[in-house]
Protein backbone atom coordinates (compact mmCIF):
# COMPACT_ATOMS: atom_id res chain seq x y z
CA UNK A 1 0.00 0.00 0.00
CA UNK A 2 1.65 3.23 -0.63
CA UNK A 3 2.12 5.59 2.37
CA UNK A 4 -0.25 7.91 3.19
CA UNK A 5 0.20 11.37 1.33
CA UNK A 6 -0.73 14.69 2.44
CA UNK A 7 -3.72 15.86 -0.44
CA UNK A 8 -2.24 18.76 -0.79
CA UNK A 9 1.08 17.67 -1.66
CA UNK A 10 -0.53 15.15 -3.81
CA UNK A 11 -2.67 17.55 -6.07
CA UNK A 12 1.15 19.66 -6.31
CA UNK A 13 3.08 16.74 -7.67
CA UNK A 14 0.05 15.32 -9.84
CA UNK A 15 -0.16 18.94 -11.41
CA UNK A 16 4.19 18.57 -12.27
CA UNK A 17 3.79 15.31 -13.72
CA UNK A 18 0.75 15.81 -15.65
CA UNK A 19 2.10 19.26 -17.28
CA UNK A 20 5.69 17.60 -17.50
CA UNK A 21 4.09 14.55 -19.22
CA UNK A 22 2.37 16.75 -22.00
CA UNK A 23 5.21 18.59 -22.72
CA UNK A 24 7.28 15.33 -23.32
CA UNK A 25 4.83 13.58 -25.24
CA UNK A 26 3.55 16.46 -27.42
CA UNK A 27 7.80 17.10 -28.03
CA UNK A 28 8.09 13.21 -28.89
CA UNK A 29 4.85 12.55 -31.25
CA UNK A 30 6.43 15.43 -33.32
CA UNK A 31 7.96 13.47 -35.97
CA UNK A 32 5.31 10.61 -35.86
CA UNK A 33 3.69 11.91 -39.31
CA UNK A 34 6.65 13.24 -40.61
CA UNK A 35 8.81 9.40 -41.03
CA UNK A 36 7.71 9.23 -44.65
CA UNK A 37 8.68 12.28 -45.67
CA UNK A 38 11.65 12.32 -43.31
CA UNK A 39 13.00 8.99 -44.90
CA UNK A 40 12.40 9.92 -48.21
CA UNK A 41 14.67 13.21 -47.89
CA UNK A 42 17.34 11.53 -46.64
CA UNK A 43 17.22 8.80 -49.52
CA UNK A 44 16.96 11.11 -52.10
CA UNK A 45 19.94 13.02 -50.70
CA UNK A 46 22.28 10.41 -49.94
CA UNK A 47 21.35 7.06 -51.40
CA UNK A 48 21.16 7.80 -54.61
CA UNK A 49 24.54 10.09 -54.51
CA UNK A 50 27.36 8.17 -56.17
CA UNK A 51 29.67 6.17 -53.50
CA UNK A 52 33.26 8.12 -52.39
CA UNK A 53 36.23 7.65 -54.45
CA UNK A 54 37.64 5.53 -51.56
CA UNK A 55 34.67 3.09 -52.06
CA UNK A 56 33.31 4.01 -48.92
CA UNK A 57 29.56 4.46 -48.24
CA UNK A 58 26.93 6.63 -46.26
CA UNK A 59 25.03 4.75 -43.87
CA UNK A 60 22.11 5.06 -45.71
CA UNK A 61 23.97 3.60 -48.67
CA UNK A 62 25.01 0.50 -46.99
CA UNK A 63 21.33 0.35 -45.19
CA UNK A 64 19.94 0.16 -48.82
CA UNK A 65 22.26 -1.69 -49.74
CA UNK A 66 21.43 -4.34 -47.55
CA UNK A 67 17.56 -3.96 -48.24
CA UNK A 68 18.58 -4.63 -51.65
CA UNK A 69 19.99 -8.25 -50.93
CA UNK A 70 17.67 -9.23 -48.81
CA UNK A 71 14.90 -8.22 -51.44
CA UNK A 72 16.53 -10.48 -54.28
CA UNK A 73 15.99 -13.28 -51.81
CA UNK A 74 12.44 -13.18 -52.72
CA UNK A 75 11.33 -14.45 -56.37
CA UNK A 76 8.54 -11.79 -56.96
CA UNK A 77 9.45 -8.19 -57.52
CA UNK A 78 8.87 -6.04 -54.83
CA UNK A 79 8.09 -2.79 -55.24
CA UNK A 80 10.73 0.05 -54.03
CA UNK A 81 8.23 2.83 -52.76
CA UNK A 82 7.77 -0.03 -49.36
CA UNK A 83 11.48 0.35 -48.61
CA UNK A 84 10.33 3.38 -46.74
CA UNK A 85 7.63 1.65 -44.74
CA UNK A 86 10.35 -1.57 -44.00
CA UNK A 87 12.88 1.65 -43.31
CA UNK A 88 10.69 3.20 -41.16
CA UNK A 89 9.76 -0.05 -39.09
CA UNK A 90 13.25 -0.93 -38.65
CA UNK A 91 13.83 2.67 -37.15
CA UNK A 92 11.22 2.17 -35.09
CA UNK A 93 12.78 -1.19 -33.68
CA UNK A 94 15.66 0.37 -32.75
CA UNK A 95 14.09 2.70 -30.78
CA UNK A 96 11.80 0.34 -28.84
CA UNK A 97 14.78 -1.73 -28.38
CA UNK A 98 17.30 0.59 -26.86
CA UNK A 99 14.02 1.37 -24.53
CA UNK A 100 13.46 -2.57 -23.58
CA UNK A 101 17.27 -2.36 -22.69
CA UNK A 102 17.16 1.13 -20.57
CA UNK A 103 13.72 1.00 -18.81
CA UNK A 104 14.65 -1.39 -15.92
CA UNK A 105 17.74 0.51 -15.40
CA UNK A 106 15.99 3.69 -15.09
CA UNK A 107 13.25 1.69 -12.85
CA UNK A 108 16.01 0.43 -10.64
CA UNK A 109 18.13 3.86 -10.66
CA UNK A 110 14.84 5.78 -9.22
CA UNK A 111 13.99 2.77 -6.77
CA UNK A 112 17.65 3.87 -5.43
CA UNK A 113 18.05 7.08 -5.24
CA UNK A 114 14.90 8.33 -6.49
CA UNK A 115 12.63 8.93 -9.01
CA UNK A 116 13.97 13.24 -9.22
CA UNK A 117 17.39 12.12 -10.20
CA UNK A 118 16.66 9.75 -12.32
CA UNK A 119 14.01 11.36 -14.30
CA UNK A 120 16.60 14.52 -14.51
CA UNK A 121 19.19 12.21 -15.84
CA UNK A 122 16.84 11.06 -18.10
CA UNK A 123 15.53 14.74 -19.84
CA UNK A 124 19.36 15.29 -19.80
CA UNK A 125 19.65 12.37 -22.58
CA UNK A 126 16.33 13.23 -24.29
CA UNK A 127 18.03 17.06 -24.41
CA UNK A 128 21.20 15.99 -26.52
CA UNK A 129 18.59 13.10 -28.63
CA UNK A 130 16.74 16.49 -30.25
CA UNK A 131 19.42 18.62 -30.41
CA UNK A 132 21.06 15.62 -32.90
CA UNK A 133 18.14 15.90 -34.73
CA UNK A 134 17.56 19.65 -35.04
CA UNK A 135 21.97 19.02 -36.66
CA UNK A 136 20.57 15.97 -38.63
CA UNK A 137 21.92 17.23 -41.83
CA UNK A 138 22.71 13.06 -43.07
CA UNK A 139 20.78 10.19 -42.09
CA UNK A 140 23.67 8.82 -39.47
CA UNK A 141 23.20 12.15 -37.24
CA UNK A 142 19.82 11.29 -37.13
CA UNK A 143 20.29 8.01 -36.42
CA UNK A 144 22.28 8.99 -33.83
CA UNK A 145 19.53 10.90 -32.17
CA UNK A 146 17.03 7.78 -32.30
CA UNK A 147 19.87 5.75 -30.35
CA UNK A 148 20.57 8.83 -28.02
CA UNK A 149 17.16 8.80 -27.62
CA UNK A 150 16.15 5.31 -27.00
CA UNK A 151 18.82 5.08 -24.54
CA UNK A 152 17.72 7.81 -22.39
CA UNK A 153 14.16 8.69 -22.61
CA UNK A 154 12.43 7.67 -19.01
CA UNK A 155 9.78 10.16 -18.66
CA UNK A 156 6.84 7.82 -18.95
CA UNK A 157 8.08 4.83 -17.09
CA UNK A 158 8.85 6.99 -14.01
CA UNK A 159 5.80 9.27 -14.31
CA UNK A 160 4.10 6.42 -13.59
CA UNK A 161 5.88 5.27 -10.93
CA UNK A 162 5.70 8.70 -9.32
CA UNK A 163 2.02 8.43 -9.64
CA UNK A 164 1.68 5.22 -7.86
CA UNK A 165 3.46 6.50 -5.24
CA UNK A 166 1.35 9.30 -4.36
CA UNK A 167 -1.77 7.45 -5.04
CA UNK A 168 -3.75 4.62 -2.89
CA UNK A 169 -5.37 1.57 -3.91
CA UNK A 170 -8.77 3.75 -4.13
CA UNK A 171 -7.47 6.57 -6.43
CA UNK A 172 -4.64 4.43 -8.99
CA UNK A 173 -7.27 3.48 -11.37
CA UNK A 174 -8.16 7.23 -11.84
CA UNK A 175 -4.67 8.27 -11.23
CA UNK A 176 -3.05 6.14 -14.25
CA UNK A 177 -6.10 7.35 -16.27
CA UNK A 178 -4.69 10.74 -16.16
CA UNK A 179 -1.45 9.70 -17.41
CA UNK A 180 -3.19 7.96 -20.46
CA UNK A 181 -5.27 11.04 -20.87
CA UNK A 182 -1.68 13.01 -21.24
CA UNK A 183 -0.56 10.36 -24.04
CA UNK A 184 -4.41 11.23 -25.61
CA UNK A 185 -4.37 15.02 -25.37
CA UNK A 186 -0.44 14.97 -26.46
CA UNK A 187 -1.11 12.71 -30.05
CA UNK A 188 -4.30 14.96 -30.65
CA UNK A 189 -2.54 17.81 -30.44
CA UNK A 190 1.59 16.76 -31.46
CA UNK A 191 2.09 15.25 -34.76
CA UNK A 192 -0.52 18.18 -36.48
CA UNK A 193 1.53 20.56 -35.08
CA UNK A 194 4.49 18.81 -35.84
CA UNK A 195 3.31 18.24 -39.49
CA UNK A 196 2.74 21.88 -39.48
CA UNK A 197 6.04 23.02 -38.31
CA UNK A 198 7.47 20.75 -40.79
CA UNK A 199 6.37 23.08 -43.77
CA UNK A 200 7.63 25.77 -42.58
CA UNK A 201 10.98 27.42 -44.58
CA UNK A 202 14.06 26.01 -43.08
CA UNK A 203 17.63 25.68 -43.77
CA UNK A 204 18.26 23.77 -46.98
CA UNK A 205 20.28 21.05 -45.43
CA UNK A 206 17.70 19.74 -42.87
CA UNK A 207 14.01 20.88 -44.32
CA UNK A 208 12.68 19.54 -41.12
CA UNK A 209 14.78 21.97 -38.36
CA UNK A 210 11.73 23.84 -37.50
CA UNK A 211 10.25 20.85 -36.27
CA UNK A 212 13.31 19.82 -34.27
CA UNK A 213 14.06 22.83 -32.91
CA UNK A 214 10.33 24.00 -31.37
CA UNK A 215 11.03 20.14 -29.84
CA UNK A 216 14.03 20.86 -28.19
CA UNK A 217 12.76 24.00 -26.63
CA UNK A 218 9.51 22.36 -25.03
CA UNK A 219 11.79 19.50 -23.58
CA UNK A 220 14.26 22.29 -22.33
CA UNK A 221 11.86 23.66 -21.04
CA UNK A 222 9.87 21.02 -19.22
CA UNK A 223 13.68 20.03 -17.68
CA UNK A 224 13.71 23.33 -15.90
CA UNK A 225 10.16 22.99 -14.64
CA UNK A 226 11.03 19.76 -13.37
CA UNK A 227 14.23 20.95 -11.76
CA UNK A 228 12.32 23.79 -9.62
CA UNK A 229 8.99 21.99 -8.94
CA UNK A 230 9.02 18.47 -8.75
CA UNK A 231 9.60 16.85 -4.90
CA UNK A 232 10.62 13.69 -4.59
CA UNK A 233 7.97 10.64 -4.17
CA UNK A 234 9.80 7.83 -3.59
CA UNK A 235 8.60 6.91 -0.33
CA UNK A 236 11.44 6.25 1.60
CA UNK A 237 13.42 9.93 0.31
CA UNK A 238 10.36 11.57 0.31
CA UNK A 239 9.72 10.79 3.91
CA UNK A 240 13.04 11.58 5.06
CA UNK A 241 13.04 14.94 3.52
CA UNK A 242 9.80 16.29 4.26
CA UNK A 243 7.80 15.58 7.46
CA UNK A 244 10.22 12.45 9.22
CA UNK A 245 12.13 15.71 9.90
CA UNK A 246 9.31 17.04 12.32
CA UNK A 247 9.13 14.24 13.74
CA UNK A 248 12.75 12.83 14.73
CA UNK A 249 12.19 9.74 12.11
CA UNK A 250 9.76 8.09 13.88
CA UNK A 251 7.25 8.40 11.02
CA UNK A 252 9.94 7.60 9.07
CA UNK A 253 9.91 4.63 10.72
CA UNK A 254 6.24 4.16 10.84
CA UNK A 255 6.50 4.35 6.72
CA UNK A 256 8.70 2.13 6.40
CA UNK A 257 7.07 -0.63 8.17
CA UNK A 258 4.28 0.10 6.12
CA UNK A 259 6.29 -0.49 3.32
CA UNK A 260 7.57 -4.07 4.28
CA UNK A 261 4.15 -5.37 4.31
CA UNK A 262 3.46 -8.08 2.05
CA UNK A 263 2.13 -7.13 -0.86
CA UNK A 264 -1.25 -9.55 -1.90
CA UNK A 265 -0.64 -10.92 -5.42
CA UNK A 266 -3.27 -11.68 -7.62
CA UNK A 267 -1.74 -11.81 -11.04
CA UNK A 268 1.68 -12.74 -11.58
CA UNK A 269 4.29 -10.03 -12.92
CA UNK A 270 5.23 -12.49 -15.84
CA UNK A 271 2.01 -12.91 -16.80
CA UNK A 272 1.22 -9.28 -16.85
CA UNK A 273 4.74 -8.29 -18.90
CA UNK A 274 3.61 -11.65 -21.44
CA UNK A 275 0.39 -9.66 -22.11
CA UNK A 276 1.97 -6.77 -22.20
CA UNK A 277 5.03 -8.06 -24.52
CA UNK A 278 1.98 -9.71 -27.08
CA UNK A 279 -0.14 -7.07 -27.76
CA UNK A 280 2.30 -4.40 -28.33
CA UNK A 281 4.38 -6.76 -30.57
CA UNK A 282 0.93 -6.63 -32.74
CA UNK A 283 -0.02 -3.43 -31.92
CA UNK A 284 2.60 -1.16 -32.18
CA UNK A 285 3.36 -3.09 -36.04
CA UNK A 286 -0.10 -1.71 -36.86
CA UNK A 287 0.71 1.67 -35.25
CA UNK A 288 3.91 2.56 -37.18
CA UNK A 289 2.38 1.22 -40.43
CA UNK A 290 -0.26 3.34 -40.09
CA UNK A 291 1.25 6.32 -41.65
CA UNK A 292 3.12 4.51 -44.47
CA UNK A 293 -0.33 2.72 -45.29
CA UNK A 294 -2.10 6.04 -45.70
CA UNK A 295 0.87 7.37 -47.72
CA UNK A 296 0.79 4.06 -50.20
CA UNK A 297 -3.39 3.52 -49.99
CA UNK A 298 -4.10 7.20 -50.26
CA UNK A 299 -1.13 9.11 -51.29
CA UNK A 300 -1.54 11.09 -47.52
CA UNK A 301 0.40 13.79 -46.99
CA UNK A 302 2.14 15.08 -43.53
CA UNK A 303 -0.69 17.16 -42.93
CA UNK A 304 -2.93 14.45 -43.67
CA UNK A 305 -1.39 12.11 -41.14
CA UNK A 306 -1.10 14.48 -38.81
CA UNK A 307 -5.01 15.45 -38.77
CA UNK A 308 -5.26 11.32 -38.84
CA UNK A 309 -3.51 10.87 -35.63
CA UNK A 310 -4.94 14.15 -34.13
CA UNK A 311 -8.31 12.23 -34.45
CA UNK A 312 -6.87 9.35 -33.10
CA UNK A 313 -5.29 11.30 -29.69
CA UNK A 314 -8.89 13.50 -29.64
CA UNK A 315 -11.01 10.39 -29.27
CA UNK A 316 -9.12 9.11 -26.93
CA UNK A 317 -8.39 12.17 -24.70
CA UNK A 318 -12.50 12.56 -24.53
CA UNK A 319 -12.42 8.46 -23.54
CA UNK A 320 -9.81 9.31 -20.94
CA UNK A 321 -11.36 11.90 -19.07
CA UNK A 322 -14.94 10.16 -19.25
CA UNK A 323 -15.02 6.65 -19.63
CA UNK A 324 -11.44 4.86 -18.90
CA UNK A 325 -11.00 6.87 -15.12
CA UNK A 326 -13.84 5.11 -14.39
CA UNK A 327 -13.30 1.26 -15.47
CA UNK A 328 -11.97 -1.19 -13.38
CA UNK A 329 -8.30 -1.20 -14.85
CA UNK A 330 -8.90 -5.06 -15.78
CA UNK A 331 -12.31 -3.92 -18.08
CA UNK A 332 -10.53 -1.27 -19.29
CA UNK A 333 -7.67 -3.37 -20.94
CA UNK A 334 -10.57 -6.43 -21.71
CA UNK A 335 -12.60 -3.47 -23.95
CA UNK A 336 -9.31 -2.24 -25.27
CA UNK A 337 -8.47 -5.37 -26.84
CA UNK A 338 -12.00 -5.88 -28.14
CA UNK A 339 -11.21 -2.79 -29.84
CA UNK A 340 -7.95 -3.83 -31.27
CA UNK A 341 -9.20 -6.71 -32.90
CA UNK A 342 -11.90 -5.23 -34.87
CA UNK A 343 -8.89 -2.13 -35.83
CA UNK A 344 -7.26 -5.46 -37.54
CA UNK A 345 -10.49 -6.57 -39.15
CA UNK A 346 -11.01 -3.46 -40.32
CA UNK A 347 -8.01 -2.13 -41.74
CA UNK A 348 -7.09 -5.82 -43.58
CA UNK A 349 -10.37 -4.51 -46.29
CA UNK A 350 -9.73 -0.36 -46.12
CA UNK A 351 -10.99 0.81 -49.25
CA UNK A 352 -11.97 3.99 -48.62
CA UNK A 353 -10.99 7.28 -45.88
CA UNK A 354 -14.45 7.19 -43.88
CA UNK A 355 -13.42 3.22 -42.87
CA UNK A 356 -9.91 4.20 -42.00
CA UNK A 357 -11.93 6.87 -39.41
CA UNK A 358 -13.62 4.06 -37.97
CA UNK A 359 -10.89 1.96 -37.71
CA UNK A 360 -9.17 4.99 -36.25
CA UNK A 361 -11.86 5.44 -33.62
CA UNK A 362 -11.23 1.65 -32.64
CA UNK A 363 -7.29 2.69 -32.43
CA UNK A 364 -8.23 5.25 -30.14
CA UNK A 365 -10.53 3.40 -27.97
CA UNK A 366 -7.60 0.75 -27.57
CA UNK A 367 -5.18 3.42 -27.02
CA UNK A 368 -7.22 4.80 -23.90
CA UNK A 369 -7.11 1.75 -22.40
CA UNK A 370 -4.96 -1.21 -22.52
CA UNK A 371 -1.31 0.36 -21.42
CA UNK A 372 -3.00 2.34 -19.23
CA UNK A 373 -5.35 -0.67 -17.66
CA UNK A 374 -1.99 -2.60 -17.48
CA UNK A 375 0.41 -0.34 -15.73
CA UNK A 376 -2.44 -0.07 -13.43
CA UNK A 377 -2.32 -3.70 -12.55
CA UNK A 378 1.26 -4.43 -12.05
CA UNK A 379 1.13 -1.10 -9.62
CA UNK A 380 -1.05 -3.40 -7.47
CA UNK A 381 1.43 -6.69 -7.51
CA UNK A 382 4.09 -4.74 -6.63
CA UNK A 383 5.39 -3.15 -2.97
CA UNK A 384 6.69 0.27 -2.46
CA UNK A 385 10.27 -0.61 -2.69
CA UNK A 386 10.32 -2.23 -5.86
CA UNK A 387 7.76 -0.02 -7.81
CA UNK A 388 10.28 1.35 -10.03
CA UNK A 389 11.97 -1.61 -10.70
CA UNK A 390 8.96 -4.12 -11.36
CA UNK A 391 6.81 -0.98 -13.55
CA UNK A 392 10.40 -0.55 -15.21
CA UNK A 393 10.62 -4.32 -16.33
CA UNK A 394 6.79 -4.03 -17.12
CA UNK A 395 8.07 -1.27 -19.83
CA UNK A 396 10.97 -3.22 -20.96
CA UNK A 397 8.54 -6.14 -22.01
CA UNK A 398 6.21 -3.91 -23.81
CA UNK A 399 8.89 -1.92 -25.49
CA UNK A 400 10.66 -5.30 -26.70
CA UNK A 401 7.25 -5.81 -28.06
CA UNK A 402 7.35 -2.10 -29.28
CA UNK A 403 10.62 -3.27 -31.10
CA UNK A 404 10.14 -6.14 -32.30
CA UNK A 405 6.44 -5.71 -33.87
CA UNK A 406 7.36 -2.23 -36.57
CA UNK A 407 10.13 -4.23 -38.15
CA UNK A 408 7.99 -7.87 -38.05
CA UNK A 409 5.13 -6.30 -38.95
CA UNK A 410 6.51 -3.80 -42.22
CA UNK A 411 8.56 -6.86 -43.47
CA UNK A 412 4.74 -9.18 -43.39
CA UNK A 413 3.25 -5.94 -45.28
CA UNK A 414 6.24 -5.10 -47.62
CA UNK A 415 6.48 -8.66 -48.20
CA UNK A 416 2.76 -10.17 -48.64
CA UNK A 417 0.65 -7.17 -48.70
CA UNK A 418 -1.66 -5.09 -46.38
CA UNK A 419 -4.37 -7.57 -46.32
CA UNK A 420 -2.34 -10.61 -45.29
CA UNK A 421 -0.25 -8.45 -42.84
CA UNK A 422 -3.18 -6.91 -40.81
CA UNK A 423 -4.89 -10.40 -41.03
CA UNK A 424 -2.02 -11.57 -39.24
CA UNK A 425 -2.48 -9.04 -36.77
CA UNK A 426 -6.03 -9.66 -36.14
CA UNK A 427 -4.97 -13.12 -35.40
CA UNK A 428 -2.35 -12.04 -32.42
CA UNK A 429 -4.77 -9.80 -31.01
CA UNK A 430 -7.31 -13.29 -31.02
CA UNK A 431 -4.69 -14.62 -28.93
CA UNK A 432 -4.01 -11.48 -26.10
CA UNK A 433 -7.73 -11.85 -25.35
CA UNK A 434 -7.89 -15.15 -24.87
CA UNK A 435 -4.89 -14.35 -22.13
CA UNK A 436 -6.96 -11.33 -21.00
CA UNK A 437 -10.33 -13.03 -20.30
CA UNK A 438 -8.68 -16.66 -19.08
CA UNK A 439 -5.90 -15.56 -17.42
CA UNK A 440 -5.76 -12.10 -15.66
CA UNK A 441 -8.13 -11.39 -12.71
CA UNK A 442 -9.05 -8.28 -10.56
CA UNK A 443 -6.75 -7.80 -8.02
CA UNK A 444 -6.91 -8.44 -4.23
CA UNK A 445 -7.38 -5.15 -2.51
CA UNK A 446 -4.60 -5.02 0.38
CA UNK A 447 -5.18 -5.57 4.27
CA UNK A 448 -4.86 -1.72 4.20
CA UNK A 449 -7.47 -0.73 1.69
CA UNK A 450 -9.87 -3.58 2.81
CA UNK A 451 -9.89 -2.30 6.68
CA UNK A 452 -10.86 0.70 6.09
CA UNK A 453 -14.01 -0.48 4.11
CA UNK A 454 -14.43 -2.39 7.61
CA UNK A 455 -13.70 -5.74 6.04
CA UNK A 456 -16.14 -6.00 3.49
CA UNK A 457 -14.49 -6.28 0.16
CA UNK A 458 -12.25 -9.17 2.10
CA UNK A 459 -15.59 -10.86 2.68
CA UNK A 460 -16.12 -10.93 -0.82
CA UNK A 461 -12.85 -11.83 -1.92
Amino acid sequence: MAPSIDPVRRKKVLKVIVISLLLDLISFTFILPLFPRLLEYYRDVEASSPIAADGSATLLQTTFGYLNRYKEAFERKIDSRYDIVLLGGALGSLFSLLQAIASPLIGTLSDRYGRRTALLLSMSGNILSVLLWVMAVDFRTFVLSRVVGGLSEGNVQLATAMATDISDDESRGSTMAMIGACFSIAFTFGPMLGAYLSSIPTVAQNPFATAAGVSLFLIVTETIYLYFCLPETLPSLAGRDGDAKATGGAEKSEDDQKQEEPTRRTNSHFLLNATHFVFLLFFSGMESSLSFMTYDLFAFTSSNNGRLLGFIGLVASILQGGVTRRLPPLLAVRIGVVACLAAFALLARLQTVSMLYVAAAFLAMTSSTVVTGLNSLSSFEAGARERGGKLGMMRSWGQLGRGLGPVLFTSVYWWAGREVAYKLGATGMAVVAVAVFAGLKTPARTEGAQGKKGGVEKKEL
